[in-house]
């Protein structure tokens, strides 16, 4: 009799020191402002990729306000080193006459929001955050005398664009109910490898209520990968290959139209 008593008591004891840690643990989950996640951590980019969208989704603490805080978004990275060149009209030729490193400027970068940014927060947040191509900080070390910094952070911005890159429009984040949360993401073929950060932030009445991060994997898969590895580490090699393969087919193809 004393076996399954103590059994008995044993279980018990052992519920009660679970409900005990969980209960400080539901506490502390209940106090995050913030839930998030993302339907894909990893972006494989293989021989045939031609972008894709990404959805994140989440819960949100509304706020105390009569109308629910908001939500901006922020992707970002990774952080590049570039040198951007001016170029003039000298005698008629086009050469380059100047130049600027910029160091920490990400090499993609996309903003959504449930309204837009200027109604969200005070640009002296915004500007903390990072939220906003005009808002990120960007270090331009500049080499000529004929141009200023603001003139290599608009070409900077101009040449991301055209990569597709950078976008200024602000995305919509939309809110199905008060408390969920979501958006598209969308991925361009030009996007470069890397580890990038999105950046999930929750604001109300103009002040910082919470921030999330989730992490964001961007990579070469199959043979594009494999093609990628060999001309990067065997640079000689590929380059022989290369050559050697455009010999090939130019061979076979003056085969043909003999024949022809």
């Amino acid at each position: 009799m004393r076996r399954p008593r103590l059994r008995i008591a044993l279980g018990v004891l052992l519920a009660g020191l679970a409900l005990l840690l969980a209960v400080p643990l539901t506490a502390r989950a209940a106090e995050e402002p913030l839930a998030v996640d993302l339907s894909r951590h990893l972006v494989e980019i293989t021989t045939g990729f031609a972008g894709t969208d990404l959805l994140l989704f989440g819960t949100a603490e509304p706020g105390r306000g009569p109308a629910p805080a908001d939500i901006v978004v922020v992707v970002s990275g990774p952080y590049i080193a570039e040198t951007i060149r001016r170029k003039d009209s000298v005698a008629g030729l086009w050469l380059n006459t100047g130049s600027a490193r910029i160091e920490g400027a990400p090499a993609f970068y996309r903003v959504a929001s449930t309204r837009p940014l200027e109604q969200v927060a005070a640009p002296a947040l915004l500007r903390r955050l990072g939220i906003g191509l005009d808002q990120r900080a960007i270090a331009i070390e500049v080499e000529d005398k004929g141009a200023d910094a603001a003139a290599y952070r608009a070409a900077l911005m101009r040449l991301m664009q055209a990569r597709g890159q950078y976008d200024e429009t602000v995305g919509l984040v939309s809110r199905p109910g008060r408390r969920l949360f979501r958006t598209e993401i969308h991925v361009p073929a030009t996007v470069p490898v890397g580890i990038y950060k999105v950046e999930i932030h929750l604001i109300g009445q103009g002040r910082l209520i919470g921030t999330q991060e989730t992490p964001l994997a961007v990579d070469r898969v199959g043979l594009g990968a494999s093609i990628h590895d060999f001309a990067y580490r065997q640079s000689g090699l590929y380059g022989l290959a290369a050559v050697v393969l455009a010999a090939c087919a130019g061979w076979l193809a003056a085969w043909i139209f003999r024949k022809g």
